[in-house]
């Protein structure tokens, strides 16, 4: 079992950035990010494995960047050029637990 905790959601701009983090409560490697919007399906974002190698969604790729600290169990996603479309709650994912975080809001907005 983890326990995760996301944090760094707000509201910026169109084009403003965000870094949204997720702390697990034990040692581990591999995290995934997720967002659902209203009334569309949850869907991944960027996901990093254990031995380092990410992935992201074609709808972020060049502007979200998934990395980790291994020495504090954080996992960090670091959005740029923020668009409306990315307007959503966002969620972090322990693949080997299945265990999800509570979600932060992120709101693109003029």
């Amino acid at each position: 079992q983890v326990q995760l905790v996301e944090s760094g959601g707000g509201l910026v701009q169109p084009g403003g950035s965000l870094r949204l983090s997720c702390i697990a409560s034990r040692s581990i490697f591999s995290f995934s990010w997720y967002r659902q919007a209203p009334g569309k399906q949850r869907e991944l974002v960027a996901g990093i494995s254990s031995s380092g190698s990410t992935n992201y969604a074609d709808s972020v790729k060049g502007r979200f960047t998934i990395s980790r600290d291994n020495t504090k169990s954080t996992v960090y996603l670091q959005m740029n050029n923020l668009k409306p479309e990315d307007t959503a709650v966002y969620y972090c994912k322990s693949p080997r637990y299945d265990s999800w975080g509570q979600g932060t809001q992120v709101t693109v907005s003029s």
